[in-house]
């Protein structure tokens, strides 16, 4: 006898009904805390760069033409100032060149269990007498002390989907003295939250941004450029490119282009669409969207209601996420959990069929 299941409810959110038909996927891809997918104009982007490239068409000077409107776009998207950001590959190079600005002896506090790409690159500062201190995310507020130099941490936690209480940790580090850096990359595009409140932040934009794996983005607080080293200054950390491409005339950018990495140019078309996307949705509809149907999981979960868009819930023996994937759903294991995520694409179908999967 089979069971009948109580129907999936998920709010309706203006707007967002036609979100998923710009997306090749169909249901059951739940991870865009492991990877965003790119919707049919970025897969066009991407193939027309492709194209031009083979037909001996490849225009560098267009593609850093798209390099500033992507620039442009993810400075809107982060409530910056375009001066205020930089753009690189990896969030590991942007953490690098802000543990520059962590003096000798100085203490960096960081979440216990964060992202590596972020936390790593402060444990390389030992031989200067750095010390880098973890806590759990939610006591970083109370951690902070006059010793602290700077905070360091995911706004969303990758392993659990966790969101900091990023306004108590502010007001703690600014009543310390610390800076405070931050990694964007599990929650910009989705969660409205942007660079503005933060000294330093780095997002890699091919999760919730949607944009192909290549391009991230570094923000420098306006006046903070001096607080660091630009480590990789190359011919793109000039303020005119292509007066700066030999030896003998490299002068900085005056704002946080001095930390620009050369772009990786397959990437920027596709992220230059992605971000163009990104930037015309209503943030608070794709936030209510993604956590309408992450808190629709949750109920069929047995969970309490929640504020992220990841969903985790204990897993130690894979089971869940092996029917998961019996079930035709791309998931996530992380650090014992099992783990889901709701963006663009996904419905009440897609729920409904984690439920089918899990048996609940």
């Amino acid at each position: 006898m089979q069971t009948s299941r109580a129907p999936i409810s998920v709010p309706t959110v203006p707007g967002a009904a036609g979100w998923a038909a710009s997306f090749a996927a169909g249901p059951g891809y739940l991870a865009a805390c492991t990877a965003g997918l790119p919707s049919d104009a970025t897969v066009d982007a991407m193939h027309a760069f492709v194209a031009r490239w083979a037909g001996g068409g490849l225009d560098a000077l267009a593609i850093g033409a798209k390099f500033e409107e992507c620039r442009a776009l993810f400075a809107r998207i982060a409530a910056v100032s375009p001066s205020e950001v930089a753009i690189g590959s990896q969030v590991s190079q942007f953490a690098s060149i802000v543990a520059t600005a962590v003096p000798d002896g100085g203490e960096v506090l960081c979440a216990t269990g964060d992202f590596a790409s972020l936390t790593h690159p402060f444990e390389q500062l030992a031989n200067r007498g750095v010390r880098v201190r973890y806590v759990p995310v939610a006591d970083l507020a109370d951690a902070i002390t006059p010793n602290t130099a700077l905070v360091a941490f995911s706004l969303v936690q990758s392993a659990c989907g966790t969101v900091a209480d990023h306004a108590a940790i502010v007001t703690a580090a600014e009543r310390a003295g610390a800076r405070t850096f931050v990694d964007l990359t599990q929650s910009l595009g989705w969660l409205p939250i942007g660079g503005d409140t933060f000294d330093y932040t780095v997002c890699h934009a091919y999760k919730w941004l949607c944009a192909p794996r290549g391009t991230a983005f570094l923000t420098v607080r306006s006046g903070l450029e001096d607080t660091l080293r630009p480590l990789a200054a190359g011919w793109c950390s000039a303020e005119d490119v292509w007066s700066s491409c030999y030896a003998g005339h490299t002068p900085l950018a005056v704002g946080a282009g001095r930390f620009d990495l050369s772009p990786v140019w397959p990437a920027i078309g596709g992220t230059l669409a992605a971000l163009r996307e990104c930037a015309e949705r209503d943030p608070a509809a794709v936030h209510a969207h993604a956590l309408g149907l992450a808190n629709a999981a949750r109920a069929v979960l047995g969970l309490p209601a929640g504020d992220s868009a990841i969903v985790t819930w204990a897993d130690p023996d894979g089971a869940d996420l092996a029917a998961l994937t019996a079930g035709g759903i791309t998931a996530s294991g992380r650090a014992g959990n099992a783990r889901v995520a709701f963006h663009l694409w996904n419905t009440a179908e897609d729920v409904a069929q984690l439920a089918a999967a899990l048996g609940r």
